[in-house]
């Protein structure tokens, strides 16, 4: 039996042209573009940066988010709660970076849960794809409203104290209406400036 030699690793690819994005994409609150959005909790903005070392914006990223409702449910099958989850809450976006790397998704406020690593804080999940990337990079995004829920977070306890800010989003003040939280992804740099990521 012959040996074969392993196949070089890749970016990931292929990617998505803009048109293949429509408006309302990056909006989490309706589950399709003509749909009214849910009345139920908090919306909120959701913006950021993606850039990399020596902080040079990443240009045509795609961020994918996914959350629990404003109460802590899932409208998905794998939730025993699901017959109480907002019927009008998408709780998945997508959405890409402009050319200075800037990203935005208009979503709700998350609630907690339990889970069986432990009672979970309010978060949103967020995937980065894109060129320079060998695989998706993937991060949680917890918010300052819930101080003592991200204490006890059994995933935000596993990333040293002195980076669980980096994790954390930061609130900068109001558009639309709406509260606006930041959160910048950096994917290279030194321990102080890179993103805390997770494996899937």
């Amino acid at each position: 039996m012959s040996h074969l030699a392993p196949t070089s690793q890749h970016t990931i690819g292929p990617f998505f042209p803009r048109t293949f994005f429509t408006e309302g994409d990056n909006d989490l609150t309706r589950l399709h573009a003509g749909a009214q959005p849910t009345a139920r909790g908090e919306t909120v903005l959701l913006r950021g940066r993606v850039t990399k070392e020596g902080g040079f914006p990443c240009l045509n990223m795609i961020l994918e988010a996914w959350q629990a409702d404003a109460s802590g449910r899932f409208n998905h099958p794998a939730d025993p709660a699901q017959p109480l989850a907002d019927p009008a809450f998408l709780g998945w976006g997508r959405a890409w970076t402009d050319a200075e790397g800037g990203y935005e998704f208009r979503t709700l406020l998350p609630g907690g849960y339990d889970d069986p690593a432990g009672r979970r804080a309010p978060h949103i999940n967020l995937t980065v794809m894109g060129a320079g990337l060998m695989r998706r990079a993937l991060t949680t995004v917890f918010f300052p409203d819930f101080a003592g829920e991200n204490a006890a977070d059994p995933v935000l306890n596993l990333v040293p104290e002195p980076r669980r800010g980096k994790i954390v989003a930061v609130p900068e003040g109001e558009a639309e209406g709406l509260r606006v939280f930041r959160f910048d992804i950096h994917l290279r740099g030194n321990a102080e400036e890179e993103t805390p990521f997770f494996e899937d």
